[in-house]
């Protein structure tokens, strides 16, 4: 907890701008149906990305930071930057927030450091997760931090299970062959002080998945859409796949049109030059 009182520097956030960015104009009460529509206008609104990581720059959490690139520049951001920013609004209007660690699991059983950030909301005495980092496969809405829980978003169905041997949860995404685990988490808190932690390890380890290629994503109700490295994927809800490699030149406008990323001129052309190489 700051001095001022909110524990994830919602003092420090430029409120209205960030409602702006993200399209909300509802009421600022801590509600679950406003909670609803500030997790679907930041999912709808701000794109997950990691260009800076590939570029060679640091990766800031500061909220002065996140807000200049976020929401001033239109630019994108990982889970850290994405929840962090996130949070700071929902501590500003008022919600009980907590920072949680989860383990990237996509389908395999094997098992990963902790690595990603989500956050957990109190409304009305029950716990929800919500989380606008994940990427491709993100959460388009809050969900019930209730063992069985499944629920329809979008053209997409998660549920989220719990596992009793290993006291984890688990957010799963229901494939073409059935259930996919996305992540496990528990529900120790974390603070961000760990996510600088983690977010050292993600953005400079030479083993991360972001280090090496670009990776961008954004989830919408009808369709996923990726482009990691130079190979760009629409994926529609029934598992059909548009695949291609686009050319260097096209990723400036691609990341615009597509994942509504705006880059600076400078750094468009340094990121065509990368892919050239």
């Amino acid at each position: 907890m700051t001095d001022s009182g909110f524990a994830w520097g919602g003092d420090q956030l430029d409120l209205d701008a960030y409602l702006d960015r993200i399209g909300y104009e509802g009421d600022r009460e801590p509600t679950l149906e406003n909670l609803r529509k500030l997790h679907a206008g930041h999912t709808a609104s701000i794109g997950f990305e990691n260009i800076d990581i590939v570029l060679g720059r640091p990766i800031l959490l500061d909220l002065a930071s996140l807000q200049s690139k976020m929401v001033e520049q239109r630019r994108g951001g990982y889970c850290y930057e994405q929840n962090l920013l996130y949070a700071a609004a929902l501590d500003r209007l008022g919600f009980a927030v907590s920072g949680l660690g989860a383990r990237i699991r996509m389908g395999e059983d094997k098992t990963r450091a902790v690595t990603h950030a989500l956050l957990k909301v109190e409304v009305d005495g029950a716990d929800w997760i919500t989380d606008v980092g994940f990427g491709g496969e993100a959460l388009l809405e809050p969900l019930p931090l209730r063992a069985g829980t499944e629920a329809r978003q979008g053209n997409w169905t998660f549920g989220l299970a719990y596992e009793q041997e290993t006291g984890a949860w688990v957010l799963r995404s229901l494939h073409e062959d059935g259930w996919f685990d996305l992540y496990a988490f528990g529900t120790e808190p974390r603070f961000a002080a760990d996510y600088t932690v983690f977010n050292h390890y993600i953005s400079t380890h030479p083993r991360s998945p972001f280090t090496g290629r670009m990776v961008v994503q954004r989830p919408y109700p009808e369709r996923r859409s990726a482009l990691v490295g130079r190979e760009f994927t629409r994926t529609r809800p029934d598992w059909s796949r548009e695949v291609r490699e686009v050319t260097p030149e096209e990723i400036p406008d691609l990341l615009e049109t597509e994942f509504g990323i705006f880059l600076a001129a400078r750094d468009a052309e340094a990121l065509v030059a990368f892919h050239r190489e």
